[in-house]
């Protein structure tokens, strides 16, 4: 399963404005930084200074535990009065051509567990809590050709 806690995002996004409102180099820039649905919106007043955000923005994540690989940063645009936007948008679930790969990988390397796949999430069923651990264990390996973050949950 690919999710990230809505609440932390908030709470590391209030930290983000609370850094920029006092840092002396960001201070008078206006930037704005609003969280909607799918996506974070950063508008601001230049290059240099929408880097400083995503820096900010990275930096604070990570404190709290928020996986890095739910953000996708789109192209900075220009818009009016000489400022500089840029939309993140969030990812969360797995989309189905990465579960196939995914469910393709586990079946490939483990005989003995069923894989199904259920909306934006595979379903793992085994014998034994070994044969799910083993599993695990392949998908934490194979973290760096995945661009998601994953969770693991209710092994029974």
């Amino acid at each position: 399963m690919s999710d990230f806690d809505r609440q932390e995002l908030v709470n590391t996004l209030d930290q983000v404005r609370r850094d920029v409102s006092q840092r002396y180099d960001l201070k008078d820039s206006g930037t704005e930084i609003k969280l909607e649905e799918t996506a974070v919106v950063i508008n601001t007043a230049s290059d240099m200074t929408l880097q400083a955000v995503e820096d900010i923005l990275r930096t604070k994540a990570t404190k709290r535990n928020l996986s890095l690989k739910i953000f996708d940063f789109q192209p900075a645009e220009t818009v009016g009065g000489n400022r500089v936007q840029q939309t993140v948008k969030l990812k969360k679930g797995l989309s189905q051509e990465l579960a196939k790969k995914m469910s393709k990988m586990v079946r490939d390397e483990m005989k003995k567990v069923t894989v199904a796949i259920q909306g934006e999430s595979l379903r793992i069923t085994g014998k034994s809590k070994d044969d799910l651990q083993q599993v695990i264990q392949l998908l934490r390996s194979k973290d760096d050709e995945l661009d998601v973050p994953l969770q693991f949950e209710n092994y029974r």
